[in-house]
């Protein structure tokens, strides 16, 4: 069904929050924490890149992950956080259009 409202005509009407399992670039935590991890990242970014709708995605910091934002002339941001034992992390934020004032 997301599939379907992605892929919409009128799907730029649309605002979708994608929070995939962070698996891709090696990373293990969508492993840990969710049964149904294995995701074809690439084929993700392939859906959001042909829909219309407007997205708000976050990821793990990743040179495999930015490499395909880059691809699909999507913009992102990093995000500077700390995860539930205190080590920091990077995440970032996608979006098909730049939506973020830059410093």
């Amino acid at each position: 069904m997301l599939l379907e409202a992605l892929l919409y005509p009128d799907a730029r009407n649309i605002a979708v929050f994608v929070d995939p399992p962070y698996t891709a670039g090696g990373k293990r935590a969508g492993t840990r924490l969710y049964t149904h991890s294995d995701i074809d990242h690439e084929h993700l970014f392939d859906i959001l890149a042909e829909s219309r709708a407007n997205f708000l995605m976050t990821y793990d910091y990743s040179s495999e992950v930015v490499d395909m934002v880059n691809r699909h002339g999507f913009s992102m941001v990093r995000v500077h956080m700390k995860n539930t034992h205190h080590a920091k992390m990077t995440e970032l934020i996608i979006t098909p259009t730049p939506i973020f004032a830059r410093p």
